[in-house]
């Protein structure tokens, strides 16, 4: 299927999500994690619940970097270009909701990309070659672009993968791994 028909299709069966199942699956997903061997870098990149979209519950793996006292890296989107500004979250950071409803660092320390370790990234759906679709706007490829390359890229969804996106292309960076509330895919 094409990227064009994945959005709109994984948009409608995450609005048949309840706060329930988002819930369970989330926990699923972040007990995934706890499993894997992830554990042993320092900057972890997690993108912060857009609750009006249905996103994963990231408060779970919030929990479990803040227990493992890991340094973790939250974004502020400029629209304007697509690209996204790190920061540290720390006890006193500030968070607003952004005109998309997207919570975000006020201000903060900035986390230089070649310092991420390992990023979490959202995702409406992938296929078993690890290409992803997202909201369309390329922040995460442009994003992702100027990681080192060894930066571990963990997509987080609530479905399985697709077989194939057919218009995936080379501009678009595939995930390391996919993480699932039944599996684990790595590519």
């Amino acid at each position: 299927m094409k990227k064009a028909k994945l959005r709109p299709h994984y948009k409608a069966l995450r609005s048949q999500l309840t706060t329930d199942q988002i819930d369970d699956f989330s926990m699923a997903i972040a007990n995934q994690l706890i499993g894997l061997p992830i554990w042993n870098h320092s900057f972890y990149h997690l993108f912060l619940t857009i609750e009006t979209q249905q996103e994963i519950n990231t408060d779970f793996i919030l929990n479990i970097l803040s227990g493992k006292d890991k340094n973790i890296v939250i974004s502020k989107s400029d629209f304007k270009t697509n690209t996204l500004d790190n920061f540290l979250l720390t006890d006193n950071t500030t968070l607003k909701l952004n005109a998309y409803n997207i919570p975000e660092p006020v201000d903060g320390i900035e986390i230089a990309d070649s310092k991420i370790e390992v990023v979490f990234i959202p995702l409406l759906a992938f296929d078993l070659k690890g290409n992803r679709v997202g909201y369309g706007k390329g922040f995460y490829d442009n994003f992702l672009a100027k990681c080192k390359p060894e930066t571990l890229k963990i997509g987080l969804s609530f479905f399985e993968a697709e077989t194939t996106i057919e218009d995936a292309f080379e501009g678009d960076i595939p995930l390391d791994m996919c993480v699932t509330p039944k599996q684990v895919y790595t590519f």
